[in-house]
C-alpha cells in the first residue's frame, strides 16, 4: 500500500507580509516542583498565587484497546495545591466526600470556568462505580477555591466547600466553558457514555456518542448555598459547532466589546480531520470565519489570550499540543494522522476584524502541551474576561502565566502503535514570559492561513484516490496541476465556471515511483497554493 505525505509549499498573493515585527516576545522556563506528579486534562482554580488542581489523567494518551483506554488507574483522585512560588505541594484524597462528587471530580476533559471564589465544574468523562460503566457526568459543582486550598493545607475538612447539582444539559465531556458579561458559554463538546473503542459504537463494547454541535447558554446564581441555573436558546449548527477537545479563549473584540473564538477542534463532519476554521462568539450571535484558516496547534493546549487597545488588535498564542500540520524547515507539513507537535503559534485579529496566524520562533522543548493548563499570573493587567492587557507590558520581562501538566510524547505519530509506555502525563512546569519586541523579533506568517483557497488535500496517508477541496469567493476558473520534481507535467485540469464556496476535486493518481515526489498546484487569477506529495511504499 503506498503512502503520501504531504508538505505543503504555500505561492500565494496576498497583502499581508512573509513575516511580521512581533507585538511582543515570548520566553517559556523551565521549573520543577519535587514531588510533583505529572497530570493531564485537569481542572484548576486559583487563590492568592496558589493552584488548585482537580480531576484529570495521570497517564499518557490513551490506548485504542477498550478494555485498556481510560482506566481507572489513571484517575485522579486527589485534591492537589500548588504554591509555584514557594515551589510546594499539598494533596488529599477525595474519599470524604460523597461518593457522586468523588466519581465526577476524578474525572477527565471537565469544562470548567473560575468565577470568583467559585470554580464551577460541568461534566467530564471517567468510570463510575456508581453506573458500572464509563459515562458523561450531568452534574455542575460549585468549589469554594480558597477555603478548599486551605483545608488541603491544614489537613482540615473540605467536604463543606463542594455542592453539586445535576443537569442533562451539562452532560458534556471535551467542551469549553467561558462567560461574556453575566451569562456562561458551554461551547461545544459531547457526550460519550460506554468504553472507548475505535471500531466504532457497533463493534465489541459498543458505546454511545452524541455531540452537542449547540452552543449552550445559561445564567447562573449563587448565593453561596443553593445554585439556581436558568437556560437559555442555544445556538445548534451541526456543520460547524461539532467541535471537542480543542480551544475556545476569551477574547476582545474588533468593537471593544467581550467575546469568544473556537479554535480548530475536532472532528469535521464529514472528514475525520481537525477543523481548520473558527468561530467567533459574542453577546448576540456566533459568525463562522471560513476566510481565516488555523494550521497550528488543533487540540486542546495551553493558550495565553492578550489585547493591544493602542492597536485594536487581539492575539492569541497557543503552546504546542497536537496538530494536523507543523513546520519543517520553513516548509508546512501536512500529516492527517495529526500528530504532536512542539509549535508555538500565535493568531492575531486586526482592527478590521481579519485574522492571520504566525509561527513563533520559539518552540516547546519536546511534544508537550497536549491537555496541559496556562494559568495566568492575574496580577497583572486584565480585563474581566482574563485577556491581558498588553499596553500594559514594560521592556522587561513579565511573568504572564505558567503551562504546566499535559501530556508528553516520545514520538509524533504514536495512537496507532501505543500500549501506554510511548507517552506520559507531565509533571513539567514552565513559567511563560513576554516582554515587548526588540527590532529584530520576527514573527513568521502562515501565508495559507490567510488564503482564501483553504486547500486540502486527503486522506493522508491514502492509496492514491486524492480529494482536493478547495473554497472559491466569487465565481472563476481554476487550474489544477501535477508535475513531477523535474518540472514534468504529468497533468493538468481547467475547471471552469466553479462556484463561490467549497468546491471538490477527485483525481487517481496510478504508476506511482517508489519515493517519488510530485507537486500538486491549483491556481486562480490572483492566488496559487502548491503541495508536495511524497510517495512511499
Amino acid at each position: 500500500m503506498k503512502k503520501y505525505l504531504l508538505i505543503t509549499v504555500s505561492y500565494l498573493i496576498s497583502y499581508f507580509s512573509y513575516s511580521q515585527t512581533a507585538p511582543f516576545e515570548v520566553f517559556i522556563e523551565p521549573m520543577n516542583i519535587s514531588g510533583l506528579g505529572g497530570i493531564q486534562s485537569f481542572a484548576v482554580g486559583q487563590d492568592n498565587g496558589k493552584w488548585l488542581i482537580i480531576g484529570g489523567r495521570l497517564d499518557g494518551l490513551h490506548q485504542r484497546q477498550p478494555f485498556a483506554a481510560f482506566d481507572i488507574a489513571g484517575h485522579n483522585n486527589q485534591l492537589i495545591v500548588v504554591d509555584p512560588t514557594t515551589q510546594q505541594k499539598w494533596s488529599a484524597p477525595l474519599t470524604s466526600l460523597p461518593t457522586a462528587l468523588q466519581e465526577q471530580l476524578s474525572s477527565t476533559n471537565m469544562e470548567f470556568y473560575q468565577d470568583g471564589d467559585y470554580l464551577y465544574i460541568l461534566g467530564g468523562y471517567g468510570y463510575s462505580a456508581t453506573a458500572g460503566d464509563h459515562t458523561t457526568y450531568n452534574n455542575l459543582t460549585a468549589v469554594k477555591v480558597s477555603d478548599v486550598i486551605n483545608a488541603v493545607i491544614n489537613n482540615t475538612s473540605f467536604t463543606s466547600y463542594f455542592r453539586q447539582i445535576t443537569d442533562n444539559q451539562f452532560q458534556v465531556t471535551g467542551g469549553r466553558l467561558e462567560k461574556i458579561g453575566n451569562t456562561f458559554y458551554l461551547l461545544g463538546g459531547h457526550k460519550f457514555i460506554g468504553r472507548y473503542n475505535p471500531m466504532g459504537p457497533t463493534n465489541g463494547p459498543g458505546f454511545i456518542q452524541e455531540y452537542t454541535n449547540a452552543i449552550r447558554k445559561f445564567n447562573l446564581t449563587d448565593n453561596g448555598t443553593t445554585i439556581s441555573i436558568t437556560h437559555l436558546s442555544p445556538s445548534i449548527d451541526a456543520a460547524n459547532l461539532r467541535r471537542r477537545d480543542y480551544n475556545a479563549e476569551p477574547q476582545i473584540l474588533p468593537n471593544g466589546e467581550e467575546g469568544i473564538t473556537l479554535f480548530s477542534g475536532v472532528f469535521q463532519q464529514n472528514a475525520n480531520l481537525p477543523f481548520l476554521n473558527s468561530v467567533t462568539v459574542d453577546s448576540n450571535s456566533y459568525t463562522v470565519n471560513n476566510t481565516f484558516q488555523q494550521y497550528y496547534n488543533h487540540y486542546h493546549c495551553p493558550v495565553l489570550p492578550i489585547y493591544s487597545e493602542q492597536k485594536n488588535e487581539m492575539h492569541t498564542v497557543f503552546f504546542g499540543g497536537i496538530a494536523q500540520f507543523y513546520d519543517n524547515q520553513g516548509t508546512l507539513v501536512q500529516d492527517n494522522n495529526v500528530p504532536f507537535v512542539n509549535t508555538i503559534a500565535r493568531v492575531t485579529r486586526d482592527s478590521s476584524g481579519s485574522m492571520a496566524e504566525y509561527k513563533l520562533p520559539v518552540e516547546m522543548p519536546s511534544l508537550l502541551g497536549a491537555g496541559a493548563e496556562f494559568i495566568p499570573n492575574v496580577n497583572f493587567p486584565h480585563y474581566r474576561n482574563e485577556v491581558f492587557k498588553l499596553d500594559s507590558l514594560t521592556t522587561d520581562s513579565t511573568l504572564i502565566g505558567y503551562i504546566y501538566g499535559g501530556i508528553s510524547s516520545t514520538q509524533p505519530n504514536i495512537f496507532f502503535t501505543n500500549t501506554g509506555t510511548q507517552s506520559s502525563a507531565s509533571s513539567q512546569i514552565f513559567k511563560v514570559y513576554i516582554k515587548k519586541p526588540s527590532p529584530l523579533s520576527i514573527d513568521n506568517l502562515n501565508k495559507s492561513s490567510v488564503s482564501v483557497l483553504n486547500l486540502t488535500i486527503y486522506p493522508n496517508p491514502n492509496n492514491g484516490e486524492l480529494n482536493i477541496l478547495f473554497n472559491l469567493s466569487k465565481k472563476e476558473n481554476v487550474t489544477i496541476s501535477i508535475v513531477d520534481t523535474k518540472g514534468a507535467l504529468i497533468e493538468k485540469t481547467i475547471l471552469t465556471g466553479l462556484n463561490p464556496g467549497p468546491n471538490n476535486f477527485k483525481k487517481t493518481i496510478t504508476n506511482l515511483a517508489k519515493g517519488s515526489v510530485y507537486l500538486i498546484s491549483i491556481e486562480t487569477a490572483s492566488e496559487k497554493l502548491t503541495h508536495k506529495l511524497i510517495v512511499k511504499r
